[in-house]
């Protein structure tokens, strides 16, 4: 088994995101490794499903995996397009064992749903799910405990109630999934 090392962001068209600085830095505090931005990049072509209004998750996947070079590079990418997969009427974020991830900012924020802007709590949503598909990429399957991040998500209430930190036993095996220093 192979460790990860650091942790590249790749925004899709998202050239203007305000939050950069402050989710390098909280990804490196969280998991003890570089994390770095990518340049912008475009949207997977062929990933805007019409019919939906919405866009697929796999391609944004697929369009990691074309631009990863290192085999203990961890591939995040950060989308402001509303993501599905499969059956599902909408996703969070996908993540790949294969070390690449991607996550949606666009039902994190409250003024999709007609609520005030409120930064803090948007900050956190976004790392909370960016954590959590990491976390995936690490090998580590949803978790029982509603507080730890690795719960699984079907609301925006669960992804408050749970927050960005691991519980100690999913601490453990992420911890053991990345490269000591």
């Amino acid at each position: 088994m192979h460790c990860f090392a650091k942790i590249t962001i790749v925004p899709f068209a998202l050239a203007e995101w305000p939050w950069k600085d402050e989710l390098e830095l909280a990804l490196e505090e969280i998991f003890g490794i570089e994390v770095s931005w990518h340049a912008d990049v475009p949207l997977p072509p062929g990933a805007f499903d019409p019919a939906r209004g919405q866009y697929r998750g796999t391609p944004f996947l697929e369009a990691l995996m074309r631009l990863r070079r290192d085999p203990k590079e961890i591939m995040l990418g950060v989308t402001a397009e509303d993501l599905y997969d499969g059956g599902l009427n909408f996703i969070f974020g996908l993540a790949s064992p294969a070390g690449v991830c991607v996550i949606s900012l666009k039902r994190l924020d409250n003024r999709f749903y007609g609520l005030p802007q409120d930064d803090t709590l948007y900050f956190k949503r976004v790392l909370t799910e960016a954590v959590h598909e990491i976390g995936h990429v690490l090998g580590l399957p949803h978790c029982p405990n509603p507080h730890c991040v690795m719960h699984f998500s079907n609301s925006l209430a669960d992804t408050d109630q749970k927050g960005y930190r691991f519980c100690p036993d999913c601490a453990a095996k992420a911890k053991a999934a990345l490269c000591p220093k």
